[in-house]
């Protein structure tokens, strides 16, 4: 198929195009910088420089693609999760995941995109029985970066999910460890490794109905037994060294 694969220079886009290559399909991946460019091609990816909030651009790039499904991998968070620089990427990641999943879903329904997989958290379910699965509330009620981060989740799962005709599936991930991601470890009550998730979005982009997927290693907070039962997804799978 053609993919197109917006946030293709992050942690897990990075992981995720190679293994979209290897599948056969043909992958326009964007980067906000012309220095990723030679690497994007490195791992298969024709490479395009746009910004999510240029709608207009934006709308040119995913139709000049003509893509079958478009991939939201992006993300707007400093090296290693910083803490020094949180608050203010927690306010930029807020905007992607609402005023750039707008757009990225307008284009893809100007393209005539079949589906659009997008990259959400699994670390906010609202306080209830463990382990949470997908039709489980979100904490939405919440005061200072809590609040500003589950607004963008929220508006980030609305449009993917609620744009017909576009098949929307959501991928709430863990908290990210191995290449890229600043954390050589597993970290946090629901770990997941990149590699893993990026498995997990290459199987979405043809398995599955559209909904909602958690995308987790075995843990006592969330369970991913959807993800494994209806994509045929597994959180050892890794990339080879």
């Amino acid at each position: 198929m053609r993919i197109f694969l917006a946030g293709a220079n992050g942690a897990i886009g990075q992981r995720l195009a190679p293994l979209l290559r290897d599948d056969g399909h043909h992958v326009t991946g964007t980067t906000r910088s012309a220095a990723k460019l030679d690497m994007l091609r490195g791992i298969g990816v024709e490479p395009v420089i746009v910004d999510v909030f240029d709608a207009t651009a934006l709308t040119h790039a995913v139709t000049s693609a003509r893509p079958d499904v478009v991939i939201h991998q992006l993300t707007d968070l400093p090296p290693a999760l910083a803490p020094d620089l949180m608050a203010d990427a927690l306010v930029r990641n807020a905007r992607i995941r609402n005023e750039g999943t707008r757009n990225l879903v307008q284009a893809a329904l100007a393209a005539g995109a079949k589906r659009m997989v997008a990259q959400s958290i699994a670390w906010t379910y609202a306080p209830g029985r463990t382990p949470h699965i997908e039709s489980d509330p979100l904490k939405v009620e919440a005061d200072g970066s809590y609040s500003v981060s589950i607004g963008g989740v929220v508006a980030l799962e609305k449009f993917t999910l609620h744009s017909p005709p576009l098949e929307g599936v959501v991928l709430r991930y863990g908290q990210l460890h191995g290449p890229g991601t600043g954390a050589d470890a597993a970290r946090g009550p629901v770990p997941l490794h990149v590699d893993a998730a990026a498995y997990a979005a290459l199987l979405a982009i043809d398995r599955g109905p559209p909904g909602v997927y958690n995308v987790t290693e075995p843990n006592e907070m969330v369970s991913s037994d959807k993800a494994r039962d209806q994509l045929g997804w597994n959180a050892d799978f890794r990339l080879p060294a």
